[in-house]
């Protein structure tokens, strides 16, 4: 348990019901005086609902092993933490048990605390990440990119791998730099124990919208009245339900049992067989006559395109089985969203040179000398004519400038230069990441900030303690992020032809040197893994056995007589959590 230090924080979601039905508030105790409010019941009794807590009852039915909840939140129970709008109105402060007045005309819960405690209220709202949408809240911005990039594999392009290792040393010695200078701070704040507990918070309230849904689901459970029994006519019409269930499950186990299988390797086989010709496509594409020697995807434009394709392609069934595996496990775990990013972002990317590829060529076939007249027009116009007028405009002293050929042909490459630089940018766009920045900010979280709010209640009383009010709102993933690729190409053109080399070329009237092609393209692997998975991996993962997921497959548990403990020891929760037991009647 975190010590306390006089201030009283309670995490409240904001569509909890402000009715003023008497309820009872379940939640996390993070300390003494931090609370983390998950659920408020209405109309049990307090004792019922913490009898139900530690019973599991309030937990059944779970899609998957509670135990992760538990884990993920560090937290080994949950709690009553107090009551809202009870009958009779409290004369003493226990922070064991709160007191919290709700209406629907106040947005806000007021919580008794009488001045004479000597104890601040912070009230922090928040709104709980749906997590069917993927959304939630995080400390650090998303990555887009892979973690396990090409700096653990050697290269063959020499000139990539001396531009890269140049960046990673400039970023470590600017992250030498950030430790240094927190050395010499004059005043060093020391954080206290709330502010080293937010990334738990975090994570719990990540957890909030499933695990309140779930609370409340089973809180009908607490104190249920027996049932009766069914009469004649019931019985007939659950009779005739039930031989109709059991033919349909009839039908529904024939398919997933026998023509499913079937269909999956079917697929699966097809799938391994296009793998198989994509991995002889890129052996050719790699190969090298001698080990300095250019491959053919460093010489044709074409062959990187078909190269960078096809290495996505080999990544999409790995890719697709990571996100199967989130089907298996609570959606509150994060873990797998930047994958999903990933993913459908190069997925579109390719479906988009499809469907524009497919449609340009429909247009070009139907219309086949109307184009090639436009083409021919539009070529000659533009690129021979157009730059004949320009460079005779440019010879005839434009605006009074006298200027000369050496220099009309230099501004004429710097336009064409200009061209190419966009042109490359536009292989790096996020089309998914900004789709998704646009539709839903909050599935792209880049951070969080607090905000210090004014709420008033009329219906307060004049002498009541002030309690402060906190908004607890996520930060979107900024833009700098989302296209920190296109910061990381312009570094690198800005690095090469404004280094000195090229300045003194520009000044003598020598040949400027270009790019490397590979320099541009390598940031395109950013979304593809520094090792290409081979044939057998792939077969392994596409035809191994799913797990079965579900309340019943708590087998990383150990189950004893007072409870269920954890493989680490490190949780303890009441035994029969997620196990789906009987109903009381």
């Amino acid at each position: 348990m975190l010590m306390s230090d006089g201030l009283l924080r309670v995490f409240w979601p904001n569509d909890l019901p402000r009715s003023t039905a008497p309820g009872v508030i379940v939640g996390w105790r993070n300390s003494e005086l931090d609370l983390f409010v998950l659920s408020v019941l209405e109309d049990v009794d307090p004792r019922s609902v913490e009898n139900a807590l530690r019973a599991g009852i309030l937990f059944r039915n779970s899609p998957h092993p509670i135990s992760q909840i538990f884990s993920l939140c560090g937290r080994s129970a949950m709690h009553v933490l107090g009551s809202t709008n009870p009958p009779e109105p409290p004369t003493t402060f226990n922070p064991s048990h709160l007191s919290v007045t709700t209406s629907p005309s106040c947005k806000v819960p007021r919580i008794f605390c009488p001045p004479e405690t000597n104890i601040s209220v912070q009230i922090i709202m928040f709104d709980r990440p749906h997590p069917t949408r993927m959304q939630y809240m995080s400390l650090e911005p998303i990555s887009l990119a892979l973690a396990d990039k090409r700096s653990t594999e050697e290269r063959d392009e020499a000139t990539a791998d001396s531009i890269d290792a140049e960046e990673e040393m400039e970023k470590a010695r600017s992250r030498k730099l950030v430790e240094k200078l927190k050395f010499h701070t004059v005043v060093r704040h020391v954080p206290s124990n709330k502010e080293l507990a937010l990334p738990v918070i975090l994570n719990q309230i990540n957890c909030a919208f499933e695990m309140g849904k779930l609370i409340e689901k089973n809180s009908k459970l607490i104190g249920t009245r027996p049932k009766r029994s069914m009469s004649v006519s019931e019985r007939v019409v659950e009779s005739a339900t039930t031989l109709w269930d059991f033919f349909v499950l009839g039908v529904a186990y024939v398919f997933w049992q026998w023509l499913w299988p079937v269909i999956t390797r079917c697929f699966v086989i097809g799938l391994v067989c296009h793998r198989a010709i994509a991995e002889i496509v890129l052996r050719i594409l790699e190969w090298r006559a001698r080990p300095d020697a250019a491959a053919l995807k460093d010489i044709s434009a074409t062959a990187q395109q078909v190269d960078i394709r096809l290495q996505q392609f080999c990544y999409w069934p790995i890719q697709y089985m990571k996100l199967r595996q989130r089907k298996d496990n609570w959606e509150s775990i994060t873990t797998s969203h930047p994958d999903y990013i990933r993913f459908y972002n190069s997925l579109w990317l390719v479906a988009n040179d499809v469907i524009i590829g497919i449609a340009l060529g429909s247009y070009i076939i139907d219309n086949a000398h109307w184009v090639a007249y436009q083409i021919n027009h539009i070529i000659s116009g533009w690129t021979v004519q157009g730059l004949q007028r320009t460079i005779s405009w440019l010879m005839g002293w434009p605006a009074g400038l006298k200027l000369n050929n050496e220099l009309a042909a230099f501004l004429g490459d710097l336009f064409l230069w200009v061209i190419e630089h966009w042109a490359a940018f536009l292989n790096h766009f996020p089309l998914f990441a900004l789709m998704l920045r646009v539709k839903d900010s909050r599935r792209l979280p880049g951070g969080i900030h607090f905000e210090l709010r004014e709420e008033y209640d009329k219906s307060a009383p004049s002498n009541d303690k002030v309690i402060s009010y906190i908004y607890l709102d996520s930060i979107p993933l900024p833009l700098r992020a989302m296209f920190d690729q296109y910061f990381q190409l312009a570094h690198r053109l800005r690095k090469h032809y404004l280094s000195p080399s090229v300045i003194l070329c520009l000044v003598t009237g020598r040949f400027v040197p270009p790019i490397h092609r590979r320099n541009l393209y390598s940031m395109q692997y950013s979304m593809l893994p520094a090792r290409r998975a081979g044939m057998m991996e792939v077969w392994t993962q596409l035809t191994e056995k799913r797990s079965s997921g579900g309340s019943s497959g708590a087998n990383s548990v150990l189950v004893g007589n007072g409870g269920v403990m954890m493989g680490n020891g490190g949780i303890k929760v009441p035994s029969g959590f997620g196990t789906g037991g009987s109903r009381r009647r």
